[in-house]
């Protein structure tokens, strides 16, 4: 029988301390939670892999190696009190770590199949300061902002002016810049002239629906 347990302390040890993510409630979450948990059933045994995977059974949709949102979350800096949004929630894994670091979030899905499985596997494990709403990812979710900061969890190759109007001032966002080799973990800070972003590390994630950089006008 396939050892879980084990397998999560490894990825804790193995994937997420030795790259820098040491702050303890990131990884006493992510050693609590169980990501098989939110993976499909056929691909239980790879939750603690290093890898992208899908979200469900033959979608397009992949959630990010474990030490992408690990990271991700981390150069975030969330705080107990921050109310945060989560855009590309997928099935909630995402989510259920930001809920256990910060006052509330929102969850942001615009599948609906992965949304009514990001509110299930939330409310099985008891977690009650998240909201999963639907919607499209690159709009954000207005109607529940300001935020003091929205991660996205997977790469872009755009950033939606509304999503900076959704921030407090001197909020942060936090989201892979670029797809493949040339993604770069970027945090913004709004500023009274708007964003400013800096990278902070180089990652590879799943490019999310809604953000895919408008071809280029040519004569």
């Amino acid at each position: 029988m396939f050892d879980f347990k084990a397998a999560r302390a490894f990825m804790v040890e193995g994937q997420i301390r030795t790259n820098d993510v040491t702050d303890p409630r990131i990884t006493g979450a992510m050693f609590e939670l169980e990501r098989e948990r939110f993976v499909p059933a056929s691909l239980k045994t790879l939750a603690y892999s290093d890898k992208q995977i899908p979200v469900s059974e033959g979608s397009q949709r992949l959630m990010p190696a474990p030490i992408v949102t690990a990271r991700l979350i981390r150069t975030a800096d969330i705080k107990a009190s921050d109310y945060v949004l989560h855009i590309g929630c997928s099935t909630g894994y995402g989510t259920a770590i930001l809920a256990k670091i910060a006052n509330s979030v929102v969850a942001l899905e615009e599948d609906a199949g992965l949304a009514k499985a990001a509110s299930e596997n939330l409310s099985a494990l008891g977690i009650n300061n998240v909201a999963v709403v639907t919607g499209p990812l690159a709009k954000g979710y207005p109607a529940e902002g300001p935020y003091d900061v929205i991660v996205i969890e997977g790469a872009i190759e755009t950033l939606p002016d509304t999503l900076s109007n959704q921030l407090k001032e001197d909020g942060r966002l936090v989201s892979i810049i670029g797809t493949g080799r040339t993604g770069r973990g970027t945090l913004f800070r709004k500023t009274p002239k708007g964003l400013s972003g800096f990278p902070f590390f180089d990652a590879a994630a799943p490019l999310l629906p809604g953000f895919v950089k408008p071809p280029a006008f040519t004569f």
